[in-house]
């Protein structure tokens, strides 16, 4: 994944997680202090947030940071992970 994928991907989530926690836009930028117009270019990707801002709304809904960044999965784990869900299900 490259940078602006990975961008996309944590201004992706961050919207993901906002409805997974109930805020509206309105409610969050309420909750956190950044625009809500700051909000919907960050969900819409017109805009990328500064590490501050990711701390600001992630403090606000109460989340990690972690969650909005992809996970490296190692090939072989992933390999075996799907293999045992498949076994389950045979």
């Amino acid at each position: 994944m490259d940078i602006e994928e990975q961008e996309r991907y944590i201004c992706s989530q961050l919207k993901k997680e906002r409805e997974r926690n109930g805020f509206s836009q309105l409610e969050l930028s309420y909750e956190s202090g950044v625009s809500q117009n700051m909000i919907t270019y960050i969900e819409t990707g017109k805009r990328t947030p500064t590490l501050n801002t990711i701390l600001k709304l992630c403090n606000a809904m109460n989340i990690s940071p972690a969650v909005l960044f992809p996970q490296r999965i190692d090939k072989n784990s992933a390999k075996s992970t799907i293999i045992n869900l498949i076994e389950q299900f045979m």
